[in-house]
């Protein structure tokens, strides 16, 4: 362990960070995450509760065997003593703090202290997980390693171990490391703006790590973002690099073992030299060379560390990019300056914040001059305001050095962002930030479509749909459908309905996007965590292997996912994507995993590029491309993709019907709540869609209820909502003047009952026109038409199957009481002969299958009904009653069994009255109570039993008649619930004349305990008084108010809805009647037998009634289809008309409106002020030298001459305010004519080398003057003969 006493560092830490032009061969590969961010979350959410131990031993197994420390093994002594006055080694630590082996003598290492050999490598004994003490429970990770650890090891660590997403940006923060000054508004505007561009983007933030200078303003910008954000914003990563030797209290971070987690302690007043660790930051990595106090050495490690990981290709829906980097710059000193210098020589852009202070604001005033203008005496003015302090100790060729820099740096403007706040129409760091990434972009490397194509995959790479709005879909470019087909599969795998918003609002088509091959790439690239997701693996290891000599293709299929959505969607529907024939080719021609789109060129567009005739497009795209949304409950793009939609009202039943089955899979409570959400918000979508239909033209709305679709498995919308349990659609109005019209047939709806009724008893009525016929042929036509309409109306069979079951109903009951004899009488074969016909009918409907689903399926469509079960219960308690009847042995028992029987078909009418308005509510509400009751039952049940055994133990000794057992246990105490007491209980009653002594008499009970020569009763009366009590209490005052109060809130549960649900199921019985023969039963048998012949004899296939299911013709659905697209336009426009007009929506327009008219009161004012300071500053300027002048002539007078010219001074020139608000990108200023010759001899650096010139400054030299044309003169390799003995050596450039 190391002692808190450290010796004061010789050097300071200066700057933060640099980009610097080295080259690493250290440099690995490192695969590319491919997973979304909402299923990573769940995965390690998963792995945080059930994996954190097992994740602690992995990592202190791994980490020592790839992860070193370096220690020094030799100790030299220094002639510096430590701050404490101790001897130290040269690497700044005591002899305590070295190890035993470092101090013995070692002849053969010699005097002079030497890295190289006195410090050996070994493995690391700091890493884990890090806690700031008193400062919130917020875990970080820190490891400490040498400073020769590979990158490539370090990019490991945190992506696989520390669990960091691969980055879409990398900004390393830079700056002065010693705390300093920003106004409070450039402040806030920095913090806000560095951390949106992390947090949208998915950026990692690197900067020094310790708690001072830049790194302490981007900790305490995380802070606040963490404070005012919601936990599923998600967490900026914010990594700090820093020096292991200077860092504060290091010793709590040393574990050998790990610390999980490692308590440090923030000690600002005791650091002395050293710096303490940024608590606001998540993640540490801390460099060590073996030595205590040297600041700066993680500067190479994090320069290869950034270049190793700007080298990497982050892949996330077939589109790969290289991660971009971005140095910020704020504040700083001479190494900031040559951090800038390092990173524009690298390529790498710079964004400047002008205000910052320093070099910072140095370079922002001098970066919209013309090069020619930046001289050594416009910088030395600069530096004489920006660095007071330090200004007197800076000589002439230091200053010229930094000229130099900075007129390099300005030289590559396309590089270099001035972030002025307030000015130039800049608002946010964040937006300056992209757009300097952008600009970078539009370099040597990317030309043309290219170029533009680089950029728009950064932009959905970083999720920024108003940075493509702004500087990408502009007028510069005109992009074809055809280029963004790639991207929009990518903005459709990563989740960004924004980019296909706007893909889709420049010209992008579904029709010539959505291909089977990217239907396929898409399922193939689901999110892991969908319940879909995992259905469809159930389906793939169901499917029987591929034999070894059939074609390589895909393992997922569209036959696959088309077997999960008929699950899904309800076996009644036809397979959306049809299985492959046997022999067909895969449709997919190049392998998915493989398929990229990345700079390089290797292009996912290769996947839209088809020989003619392969090309395979889907029957419906938009309706693929809505189902692979929903299916991932992806709300945003789920709504942009309905809005596209033709069959609207059929694909918003449909997602609520998958989303319904979705939902039971769930087991993640706010995602099963979200699904829910949104089935309901798509059925409220197909509601508003068939209102404004129904408004317009109620016949073709209700066409659209009843229109077969063939692209969602050839079912109907009203069948898609009765599956999914739509009850809000189907109880809606339209709906239900369709159902009215098909329940009375082809008459009209306003006939009266009582004329039905009147014309069933007497038919011959018809012929008078007292009923209404809703076509005119049938009104004025001939009568047996008519008469086939009537009988075959559902409302009239349906009152001929009540009269008829009533007539069945009264003759059962008097066979039962008045004509049941040993021989069946006619009255008893006519009630034979009439459950055969009922026989017939549940036969008749068991077997009906017109849309061919098969025996299985009817039979469990057929069970699913609850009267259906009941009717099967009743007629076969009928046979068997009717099998013990035959019996003569058995009549009785088989007259009981009947009599049961009755009761069950008298409850088969409770079904027939749901049809009534009245009653059918009622019935649902009965029902409801049913269940209940069973609850409430089970409750009983407990204290019936309890008390029954105690108070039969208590009384009686040694019952063995079981009936009697049961009457005491069970029924006796059951009636007390009534207020039937039983006798004995309190010893008042007591006859010994009611009951059997020795329990012999089978009438009587046995007696209870009682004394035989006092005949009175000899068990504890105060013991059972006091039960009884107990039982009564509990019994008819707590579970009897218990079913009370469960019974109100059933009923006011379901009084809300009973409507809704009255209205559902109502269907079924019009349903059930509209296919029913239209004679009642016992005659029912002539329609059974014309069918049996049909189907039988005949061959005929049965048909679906018109009324229900309709196909319609070609033109004639494509003009329903059009006509629905234009009322679903209408009532989108209605829904954001609604939504402007909510208050809540008109309170954010106006606050949004008031926070733009501040910023632009604010940006006015700013500009002003800023204005005012420089025409201030010019006139200062202005004034002193007409000081001097003056000062001049009083002088040259005194002396009595006029002078010489050659003293007098020149008038300063005048300072246009404009000129310092200059971007530096090239378009709002003309560059100098004369900084066109010879530009690269300018450069501080030769050619393509490393070695830095004699820094000369411009105005010295005559650069106008006309040299050689020819190579680079490179004075290292040109022998200086040749250098001197030439004229025509190529030593310049044009």
């Amino acid at each position: 362990m190391e002692p808190p006493t450290l010796r004061k560092a010789g050097s300071k830490q200066e700057e933060a960070f640099g980009v610097q032009p080295r080259r690493v061969a250290d440099l690995g590969t490192v695969p590319s995450l491919r997973r979304s961010n909402s299923s990573l979350r769940k995965v390690r959410r998963s792995q945080n509760l059930f994996g954190n131990s097992e994740k602690q031993e992995n990592l202190s197994s791994w980490i020592p065997d790839n992860i070193k420390k370096k220690e020094c093994m030799y100790f030299v002594e220094s002639s510096k003593l430590s701050d404490a006055g101790k001897v130290v080694c040269e690497c700044g630590y005591t002899r305590q703090q070295h190890l035993e082996e470092a101090t013995r003598p070692h002849a053969w290492q010699g005097k002079d202290w030497d890295p190289k050999k006195h410090v050996q490598e070994m493995p690391t004994d700091a890493f884990g997980d890090i806690v700031f003490t008193g400062l919130g429970q917020k875990v970080g990770k820190y490891v400490r390693l040498s400073q020769d650890t590979p990158p490539s090891v370090i990019y490991h660590l945190m992506t696989q171990y520390w669990g960091l997403d691969v980055p879409n940006l990398l900004i390393s923060v830079t700056g002065g490391a010693k705390d300093f000054n920003m106004k409070p508004r450039l402040k806030s505007v920095f913090r806000r703006g560095l951390v949106k561009v992390a947090q949208t983007t998915g950026a990692w933030i690197i900067t020094g790590g310790s708690h001072t200078g830049v790194m302490k303003q981007v900790g305490e910008a995380v802070r606040d973002f963490t404070l005012s954000s919601s936990h599923n914003e998600g967490e900026v990563v914010t990594v700090g690099v820093a020096t292991w030797g200077t860092v504060h209290n290091r010793e709590d971070l040393i574990h050998p073992s790990g610390g999980f987690p490692a308590e440090y302690v923030m000690d600002e007043e005791g650091q002395g030299h050293l710096t303490c660790l940024d608590s606001n930051h998540s993640h540490f990595i801390l460099v060590d060379d073996g030595t205590h106090g040297r600041y700066g050495v993680e500067i190479p490690l994090r320069t290869r560390l950034e270049k190793f990981i700007s080298e990497q290709t982050k892949e996330r829906g077939g589109v790969a990019i290289k991660i971009p980097i971005v140095c910020v710059v704020l504040e700083g000193g001479p190494g900031t300056l040559h951090t800038i210098y390092n990173a524009i020589t690298n390529g790498t852009p710079c964004v400047v914040v002008e205000g910052s202070g320093r070099v910072a604001d140095v370079i922002a005033q001098v970066a919209g001059l013309p090069i020619s203008e930046i001289t050594i005496s416009r910088i030395q003015q600069k530096l004489s305001v920006f660095f007071q302090e330090v200004f007197e100790t800076l000589t002439e060729s230091r200053i010229a050095e930094w000229t130099k820099k900075i007129q390099d740096i300005v030289r590559r403007r396309q590089l270099l962002t001035i972030f002025r706040e307030g000015k130039d129409g800049q608002q946010d760091v964040d937006v300056a930030i992209l757009q300097a990434l952008l600009k970078a972009s539009r370099s040597h490397d990317h030309f043309g479509h290219e170029n533009w194509d680089h950029q728009l995959k950064l932009a959905v790479a970083w999720n920024r749909v108003d940075i493509a709005r702004s500087e990408i879909f502009t007028d510069e470019r005109q992009w074809k459908p055809s280029e963004l087909h790639p991207v929009m599969t990518a903005a459709l795998i990563s989740n960004k309905p924004e980019f296909v918003k706007l893909f889709l609002e420049n010209g992008v088509r579904l029709k010539e996007f959505v291909t089977w091959d990217t239907l396929l790439y898409l399922y193939q690239n689901l999110d892991p965590s969908c319940p879909f997701h995992s259905k469809l693996q159930k389906v793939l290891a169901e499917e029987p292997e591929r034999p070894v000599s059939a074609p390589p293709a895909p393992r997922v299929q569209m036959h696959h996912v088309a077997q999960v959505l008929r699950e899904l969607l309800g076996d009644f529907t036809q397979p959306l994507y049809p299985r492959p024939r046997t022999g067909d080719r895969p449709r997919l021609l190049l392998p998915v995993p493989n398929i990229k789109l990345n700079v390089q060129g290797v292009s996912l567009r290769s996947l839209y590029k088809r020989s003619p005739g392969h090309v395979a497009f889907t029957m419906d795209p938009v309706r693929d491309l809505l189902i692979w949304a929903i299916i991932q409950n992806r709300r945003e793009l789920a709504e942009i993709i309905w809005a596209q939609s033709q069959d609207c009202i059929a694909a918003a039943l449909a997602c609520s019907k998958i989303l319904k089955e979705l939902s039971k899979e769930e087991e993640d409570t706010d995602s099963l709540e979200e699904m829910l959400a949104l089935a309901d918000e798509y059925e409220h979508r197909a509601i508003g869609v068939f209102t404004e239909c129904h408004r317009k033209d109620e016949d073709r709305a209700q066409k659209l209820l009843t229109r077969v679709s063939e692209a969602w498995g050839k079912t109907t919308c009203l069948q898609l909502a009765l599956e999914a349990k739509d009850m809000k659609f189907v109880s809606h109005g339209g709906v239900q003047a369709f159902l009215t019209k098909v329940w009375w047939g082809q008459l009209c709806v306003d006939n009266g009952l009582w004329r039905v009724i009147a014309c069933m008893l007497a038919f011959p009525l018809l012929y008078t026109g007292l009923i209404s016929f809703r076509e005119r042929r049938l009104q004025a036509g001939p009568g047996l038409p008519r008469v086939r309409a009537f009988f075959n109306a559902p409302v009239v069979i349906f009152h001929l199957n009540i009269l008829s079951y009533f007539a069945f109903l009264c003759l059962f009951a008097y066979v039962l009481m008045v004509d049941f004899q040993p021989t069946p009488s006619c009255c008893e074969y006519l009630i034979y002969f009439w459950l055969f016909s009922l026989v017939c009918e549940e036969l008749r409907q068991l077997f009906y299958d017109p849309d061919e689903f098969g025996l299985m399926k009817m039979a469990l469509l057929y069970f699913s009904d609850f009267w259906n079960k009941l009717d099967i219960g009743a007629i076969l308690l009928f046979i068997a009653g009717l099998t013990c009847r035959l019996i003569p042995a058995l009549l009785y028992p088989g007259r009981i069994i009947l009599s049961l029987d009755f009761i069950m078909f008298c409850l088969r009418l409770m079904h027939i009255f749901t049809i009534s308005k009245t009653l059918g509510p009622k019935i649902i509400i009965v029902k409801r109570m049913m269940k209940d009751v069973f609850f409430f039952l089970f409750l009983l049940a407990v204290w019936v039993v309890s008390f029954g055994v105690a108070k039969q133990a208590i009384l009686i000794h040694n019952e063995s008649r079981v009936d009697w057992i049961f009457r005491g246990v069970v029924y006796q105490s059951y009636l007390t619930i009534f207020g039937q007491m039983p006798a004995y209980i309190d010893g008042v009653n007591f006859s010994l004349d009611q009951c059997s002594p020795n329990g012999t008499d089978p009438y009587k009970p046995k007696c209870p305990e009682s004394d035989a020569v006092r005949h009175e009763p000899a068990f504890p009366e105060w013991l059972t008084v006091i039960l009884l009590c107990l039982y009564l209490l509990f019994t008819n005052i707590l579970l009897l108010n218990l079913l009370i109060a469960m019974f109100n809130y059933t009923f006011q549960q379901v009084q809300e809805h009973t409507d809704q649900i009255w209205k559902f199921q109502r269907h079924d019985l019009i349903e059930e009647y509209q296919g029913r023969p239209p004679a009642p039963p016992p005659f029912i048998l002539l329609s059974h037998l014309h069918l049996f012949i049909k189907r039988v004899v005949l061959k005929i296939p049965a048909r679906r009634r018109k009324q229900l299911k309709s196909k319609l013709e070609k033109n004639e659905e494509a003009a329903l289809l059009s006509w629905e697209i234009y009322l679903k336009e209408s009532y989108l426009q209605n829904q954001q008309y609604q939504q402007k007009q909510r208050p809540e929506q008109k309170i954010q327009d106006i606050g949004n409106k008031v926070s733009t008219m501040v910023d632009l009161l604010e940006m006015e004012s700013l500009k002003r002020s800023g204005s005012m300071e420089q025409r201030l500053a010019s006139l200062e300027e202005q004034v002193a030298q007409t000081s001097r002048a003056l000062h001049w002539v009083m002088k040259a007078l005194r002396d009595g001459g006029f002078g010489s010219e050659e003293g007098i001074p020149a008038p300063a020139p005048q300072k246009a305010s404009e000129g310092q608000d200059l971007e530096p990108d090239g378009r709002q200023e003309e560059e100098d004519v004369g900084d066109t010759h010879h530009v690269n001899a300018r450069h501080l650096l030769y050619p393509n080398s490393h070695v830095t010139r004699f820094p000369v400054p411009n105005e010295k030299v005559p650069w106008e003057t006309t040299g050689r044309t020819g190579a680079w003169w490179t004075p290292w390799e040109t022998p200086w003969s040749l250098c001197l003995g030439s004229a025509t050596t190529p030593w310049t450039d044009p």
